[in-house]
């Protein structure tokens, strides 16, 4: 009985990045694999500038988080200590009851038409799997840019996307607001400091239930 021998080609094969040795004017450039790190700053580490917002509500304060672009484009997300992810989310709801978030629509490179929300202003409403629902301000005064629609859909993109990819909205401050906004929110390090302080205090709070 003849062997039959089957072979399973890779249809991509040809499409595989393969090292080859290039030159230019007449000098070897390394492949751009070898220059690859790790550890290369992030999209928000390189261009964005962290601040962070406290809201009260119901006696409790919740972080979020404002990343600030060098072209005053202004990110709207949960701050990683949100209690939110700790609870799990369960939907995301830009009709918050007067208006629906999700119907702004802005016109032209000076965005004509957008919503101005004040820092207080609510954008959208989050509930957690245990029922909680936060209020999600706009954290600043500006301009309604966009929402992030598909958060409606797929509420989890908050837990599972990268830093900055989870936001709420886009806002876009006037010029000469931008220099007060800054003032009024907190830094990473007050934020850092924040967090530390929060976290004593629920220690300590479980030592004297024990």
């Amino acid at each position: 009985m003849s062997s039959l021998t089957i072979t399973h080609e890779d249809p991509f094969e040809q499409y595989y990045f393969k090292e080859e040795e290039q030159q230019i004017c007449g000098r070897p450039v390394s492949p751009i694999t070898k220059n690859y790190d790790e550890n290369y700053p992030s999209v928000v580490d390189r261009f964005f500038t962290r601040y962070y917002y406290l809201k009260t509500s119901g006696g409790k304060q919740a972080p979020f988080q404002v990343l600030y672009h060098s072209n005053r484009i202004c990110l709207i997300c949960l701050a990683p200590s949100h209690p939110a992810f700790a609870e799990g989310i369960a939907s995301v709801n830009f009709d918050v009851g007067n208006v629906d978030r999700s119907q702004n629509v802005v016109k032209g490179k000076a965005k004509r038409g957008g919503m101005v929300l004040q820092a207080d202003s609510t954008l959208a409403l989050l509930t957690t799997e245990k029922g909680n629902v936060y209020k999600i301000p706009s954290c600043i005064r500006g301009k309604l840019v966009e929402v992030h629609t598909e958060l409606i859909a797929q509420p989890k993109l908050l837990e599972q996307a990268e830093e900055g990819a989870g936001y709420f909205a886009i806002l876009l401050p006037k010029i000469e607001n931008c220099d007060d906004i800054k003032a009024s929110l907190m830094t990473h390090a007050d934020y850092e400091k924040y967090v530390q302080e929060t976290s004593n205090i629920a220690v300590d709070e479980a030592a004297v239930a024990t």
